[in-house]
């Protein structure tokens, strides 16, 4: 289990490394700009994919990190 755990992170990883940078707008705080900050951009395609990617894999980490812990 402790090897699957191993693998869900390492994909974790490198999906998050793989979405693209929402954090562009966090530099609109401190700017004048601040009405695009809260525009409505919907994901499509492969960013959609990405982002559900990555909740699944999360949602997995934190199980069998649960399951791992309670089963110590």
């Amino acid at each position: 289990m402790e090897t699957v755990l191993l693998i869900i992170s390492i994909l974790l990883i490198l999906i998050v490394l793989l979405q693209s940078g929402k954090a562009e707008a966090a530099g609109q705080i401190v700017g004048s700009e601040g009405s695009g900050l809260f525009a409505n951009r919907k994901e499509r395609g492969l960013e959609l994919f990405i982002s559900r990617l990555t909740m699944t894999l999360g949602f997995l980490f934190f199980i069998i990190a649960l399951f791992l812990s309670l089963k110590n």
